[in-house]
């Protein structure tokens, strides 16, 4: 598959979801810039912005598995992964399946579960398989996580673990909707007459892979590469930063420039590109200092001042 047919899904795609989702095609686009780099995503803002009604959304237009994972504090890691259940007719234990084994699996408010069953879920992000009483238990492509949840100020949550944060390639927030957005949410929905959302395939599984392996072929010039190094690197320097970011950080910079090029017809990576999408790329991989925090300083401010500091390479199109 070239770039240019690559970038017709995808604006097929988000057209088709600018149907249901109202005013957030800027959002759908980034969701879709994790999907292409086989990555995780994490969606973090307040209840009832349509993040599980994005996630699902995704589901259909791909054609792909969906489930949902209703995270709470009395789940357990075997109520995601599955377990060895006993058999009376074969005197047998048998695995069943948890809900990890699907294409797009919506972890949905995955901070109000416990630590212990978020980590669950580490094996299956990094590794795309689980592992259940010693045995190995493949997931198959394309294996994708959406994970939603709440501010933490609300009460009632647990933190992600850093560790668990690194995994997901980037982290966004939704936004509420203007006024006129919000009328026309009111107004697709008497045209709907049901609260239930249907959409049809633009593309299947299969497609899908297929985009995910063309971003390979998008050409990043060595330029850019240290640009992108640098960017990261800034951070476990910063003075504010007591914790930078970790080389996912640049892996990240790396797969997300490079499905934003893509997106916009380009089969090569300009420093705009890393510009664009470092801040979901990085907010969520750096810690800072307490004295920062409690003053209220914010990860994206950080980000926007290593932007301002790192000089920018000059834009160098593929030879």
């Amino acid at each position: 598959m070239d770039v240019k047919r690559l970038a017709d899904y995808g604006t097929r795609i988000i057209d088709a979801l600018g149907q249901v989702i109202v005013g957030k095609n800027d959002v759908l686009r980034q969701i879709l810039m994790g999907i292409l780099t086989d990555g995780h995503v994490l969606i973090e803002d307040y209840p009832g912005l349509a993040k599980t009604l994005m996630a699902e959304s995704f589901s259909q237009i791909m054609d792909i598995r969906f489930s949902r994972i209703q995270f709470t504090p009395d789940l357990l890691p075997g109520d995601i992964t599955g377990s060895n259940i006993y058999n009376q007719q074969t005197s047998r234990f048998e695995f069943r399946e948890g809900p990890l084994f699907s294409n797009l699996v919506l972890a949905d408010e995955i901070n109000r579960a416990t630590p212990k069953t978020q980590s669950a879920l580490l094996e299956a992000m990094q590794e795309k398989q689980i592992t259940v009483e010693g045995k190995r238990y493949g997931l198959q492509p394309p294996f994708i996580v959406i994970a939603t949840q709440n501010p933490i100020e609300f009460e009632g949550t647990y933190p992600l673990p850093e560790a668990q944060l690194d995994r997901f390639i980037m982290k966004i927030s939704i936004g509420y909707p203007s006024l006129e957005q919000e009328l026309e949410i009111l107004v697709k929905r008497r045209e709907r007459k049901s609260d239930v959302v249907k959409l049809g395939p633009v593309v299947d599984s299969a497609i899908l892979q297929q985009m995910q392996r063309t971003l390979e072929e998008i050409y990043v010039g060595p330029e850019v590469s240290r640009y992108m190094v640098d960017l990261v690197q800034s951070t476990r320097k910063n003075y504010q930063v007591q914790v930078g970011a970790s080389p996912r950080g640049s892996l990240a910079l790396l797969k997300l420039s490079r499905a934003r090029a893509a997106l916009e017809r380009r089969d090569f990576v300009t420093p705009e590109d890393p510009k664009a999408v470092a801040s979901m790329a990085l907010c969520h991989r750096i810690i800072l200092k307490p004295e920062f925090w409690v003053r209220g300083i914010k990860e994206a401010a950080v980000i926007e001042e290593i932007l301002g500091s790192v000089p920018t390479p000059e834009t160098i199109e593929k030879a």
